[in-house]
């Protein structure tokens, strides 16, 4: 996705967040599921639109054009070695949050309680876990996920108390195990932050799309924020699911 289109659609979501409601006129909490203002439940696949070389293939060491490294993050980058990771037990590094939405992958996501909302991929059979509400607990720090908070950013008619019109979901995940932003081994550590905002669009022919945009910020590796987007498009059933493993090279 074309960098001015990242930002039109970031500057409309912090609009919506502007005019987020968790409760219902008069006090009445209501749950994640029930607030929901775009359901992207269901079976999606990626669109690999750009950085194909990157995304489809695996790039040598060394090769981190387009992201700014700190010194120590091209040192790590430039000694990645994929049978080291394979014989340390690290084959699925590039399958963390911080760059499991960029791998060409399928995603079933449901909910899993009215509060969390689940998105599992068949490529390296991940499992991320979005966490609405201040009741969640930390379980995942440490791991390749991490710990997802989430919250709706409802669009409203006419602002605060219209009727809901649309809206995307924030994820801010902290507290990732180290892991790589693409899979030649470019670094991301555990003081990264990722935040991400998931948009429904429906194209004209009612074709629905997942947007993914995703920031992460991490002083130890990166000299600049990392922004990037990954596409779905939406499928009708699971019937091309096709779970594998972790992938180096």
């Amino acid at each position: 996705m074309k960098t001015s289109m990242i930002k039109l659609i970031l500057s409309t979501l912090l609009l919506f967040s502007a005019i987020d409601l968790s409760a219902q006129p008069g006090g009445e909490q209501q749950s994640a599921r029930e607030m929901a203002a775009i359901d992207i439940t269901g079976n999606w696949v990626s669109l690999v639109t750009e950085d194909w070389r990157f995304r489809m293939v695996v790039a040598n060491a060394g090769d981190y054009e387009g992201i700014g490294l700190t010194p120590k993050g091209r040192e790590i980058a430039n000694a990645w070695d994929p049978d080291a990771d394979l014989a340390a037990g690290n084959a699925c590094k590039a399958y963390g949050a911080g760059g499991l939405m960029r791998i060409p992958t399928r995603l079933n996501i449901s909910w899993v309680s009215d509060n969390v909302l689940q998105i599992d991929t068949d490529a390296g059979m991940q499992t991320r876990l979005l966490k609405f509400g201040p009741a969640q607990d930390n379980a995942g720090a440490g791991t390749l996920q991490g710990v997802t908070r989430a919250s709706w950013q409802i669009e409203r008619e006419g602002g605060f108390g219209g009727a809901v019109t649309g809206g995307s979901i924030n994820a801010v995940t902290t507290d990732m195990a180290p892991g790589y932003l693409r899979r030649n081994g470019v670094p991301y550590g555990t003081q990264a932050k990722l935040t991400e905002y998931y948009e429904l669009l429906i194209g004209g022919d009612g074709t629905h799309y997942l947007t993914v945009i995703s920031i992460l910020e991490d002083p130890e590796h990166l000299t600049q924020l990392y922004t990037t987007s990954a596409n779905f498009k939406r499928e009708l059933d699971g019937s091309k699911w096709n779970p594998s493993e972790c992938e180096v090279q």
